[in-house]
């Protein structure tokens, strides 16, 4: 079993609504879920779609054939009824859309009739939409029902009542009707957790034990803050939604600086906002982790698209030499446990750390058995009370073998901290001298740079043990390269390289992934920008450069068979 289902309408028709219901119950059934959405920026109109993949084995991409489209307007059918399976189904509201269609692949539905009949309003059209779908997958409604249940407790029992009321009548309505039906799934199973890429860096930081986050909004990094911000009286949290990208990034530096783990996040735009806040951070020697959501510049670009061209703005960014760390998570597992060595890390070395994401894997949902909690690490790393009290001097920038000095926190001992944004001494007084210049330089970037290194962990290898062709790519790539690869190893004898820990780049001592790629009769680069930003990292950091590549920069994602299609024409 392994079926695709489209929404697509307007914005403001609820789309999200009934993609997020569907695939909640999906997973509650234990089945393997996968999503992704396609916006505009606007709050009413355009065309928009919500797409969700579901198996009983795991999937981990989108794919171009759809089994079921909800089309919730005209456009919707004009777009995507060229992408339905050979058993597809097209299900749609012929009074709402005014228009009626006598092919056998559409099912015509009255959405809102049954909502108004059933539910008493045309608000629950989409509840009615919802267990239609059910009824033409031949799933039961006890799950739907129970999240109708636990969705509007707060409402009161004829809201429950109403919303159960349509749903009935939708998936009643389908199974009577959809005589084309030939629809399975598979039996239920264990419930799954269902989560989207955004939640799970917000997870993380938690489970790092973030105190304090500040940001401004910008798609598609709001979502760290919004989650963070739900759970802020349970686990302690402050939340600060600042002014500017310029005050978030310097609050997270005082909340540090005061002695809390701090985070900040925005997406392009608001990150070039942060330079010299970063800057600031890398003089300074103050820990922070950064979110960078990326999606398609220059300028406001594609607010609501995808892409992968802010890779060297991370690698770059902020005048003068300090180390940094950049991890791209490409699940949201990995998003999950690289927030947790993002703080450990940054907290350890005192350097920013940088989660750079996109807006496929923020929105993308995935499911899992669970995160492995025994992996999180968090060890505190800074001076307090008794231990910072009973030292006989204290220097915030002594000289060390490591290049990491003393982290006092400022304010709970005699002792003074003292930082300066200017070049300073051990004491963090302002200098001139070229001496201290040099042995500062040194301390921070060429002692510290090394033991980075060691903490970083190499790509991750997928498929064929002795490969011909490798596909290599980094972030959110991941699950579309590994489908790929399964559906290509059949003939070829291929793998999947993938980096989530970018810079430092990773030595060879613990894989010796260059052999891997030069013992390779083909090397494929697959990348969402135009110029190959991290196929060039690649040749600066290692000397080797990729036989061939693959980029896309349309604002959308890879799905299985656009990325097989582009491979099947560089091995021909």
């Amino acid at each position: 079993m392994d079926y695709s289902i489209k929404i697509g309408g307007e914005a403001g028709q609820g789309i999200q609504t009934i993609g997020d219901t569907l695939a909640r119950v999906f997973s509650r059934s234990g089945y393997h879920v996968f999503t992704h959405q396609d916006y505009e920026s606007r709050i009413r109109g355009g065309h928009n779609f919500f797409q969700i993949r579901f198996s009983d084995k795991p999937v981990s991409a989108s794919r171009d054939r759809i089994d079921i489209i909800v089309a919730l307007d005209k456009e919707s059918i004009l777009q995507h009824e060229k992408e339905l399976s050979d058993i597809g189904q097209i299900i749609y509201d012929s009074s709402g859309l005014k228009q009626k269609h006598e092919k056998p692949q559409f099912l015509d539905i009255p959405f809102v009739d049954l909502a108004i009949e059933h539910g008493g309003s045309k608000i629950m059209a989409n509840t009615v939409a919802t267990g239609a779908v059910l009824g033409m997958l031949g799933m039961e409604l006890d799950i739907l029902l129970a999240i109708i249940k636990n969705t509007f407790k707060r409402k009161g029992e004829d809201i429950i009542k109403a919303n159960t009321a349509a749903a009935m009548a939708g998936h009643d309505h389908a199974v009577k009707q959809c005589m084309k039906c030939s629809f399975s799934a598979a039996p239920p199973s264990k419930p799954k957790m269902l989560i989207p890429g955004i939640e799970a860096i917000g997870l993380g930081a938690i489970a790092s034990g973030c105190k304090f986050y500040a940001a401004y909004p910008m798609t598609p990094s709001t979502g760290i803050m919004n989650y963070i911000a739900g759970k802020e009286k349970e686990y302690g949290i402050i939340v600060e939604q600042a002014e500017d990208e310029i005050a978030a990034i310097n609050m997270a530096l005082g909340a540090s600086f005061a002695g809390v783990r701090a985070m900040t996040g925005s997406s392009g735009g608001g990150f070039a906002l942060m330079v010299e806040g970063i800057s600031l951070a890398g003089m300074t020697e103050i820990p922070v982790v950064i979110a960078l959501g990326q999606r398609p510049g220059p300028a406001t670009g594609f607010p609501t698209r995808t892409e992968q061209a802010d890779l060297n703005f991370a690698l770059y960014t902020s005048h003068g030499e300090f180390p940094r760390i950049i991890f791209a998570p490409g699940t949201p597992e990995q998003a999950f446990y690289l927030t947790n060595k993002a703080f450990e890390l940054s907290e350890k070395y005192q350097i920013p750390s940088i989660i750079i994401f996109d807006t496929y894997l923020s929105d993308s949902e995935w499911t899992y058995e669970g995160f492995d909690l025994s992996r999180i690490k968090y060890n505190d790393y800074r001076l307090r009370g008794e231990a910072f009290a009973n030292l006989p001097e204290y220097k915030r920038f002594a000289f060390t073998q490591t290049g990491v000095s003393p982290l006092g926190v400022p304010g709970e001992t005699r002792h003074l901290v003292v930082i300066d944004s200017d070049e300073h001494d051990e004491d963090g007084h302002i200098v001139e001298d070229a001496e201290t210049r040099i042995k500062m330089v040194n301390k921070r970037l060429f002692k510290k740079l090394p033991l980075i290194k060691k903490e970083i962990e190499p790509p991750s290898i997928y498929g064929h043990s002795n490969p011909e062709i490798v596909i290599a790519g980094w972030g959110s790539t991941y699950g579309v390269m590994k489908e790929a690869a399964d559906e290509l190893s059949a003939n070829l004898d291929i793998a999947v390289l993938h980096f989530s820990e970018i810079y430092p780049f990773p030595p060879v001592n613990k894989f010796n992934y260059i052999k891997t790629l030069e013992d390779a009769k083909m090397t494929i680069c697959v990348e969402n920008n135009a110029t190959g930003q991290f196929a060039r990292l690649m040749r600066a950091e290692t000397g080797y450069a990729f036989n061939r590549s693959i980029n896309r920069f349309d604002g959308r994602p890879f799905t299985v068979e656009s990325l097989i299609g582009e491979i099947n024409v560089l091995i021909r």
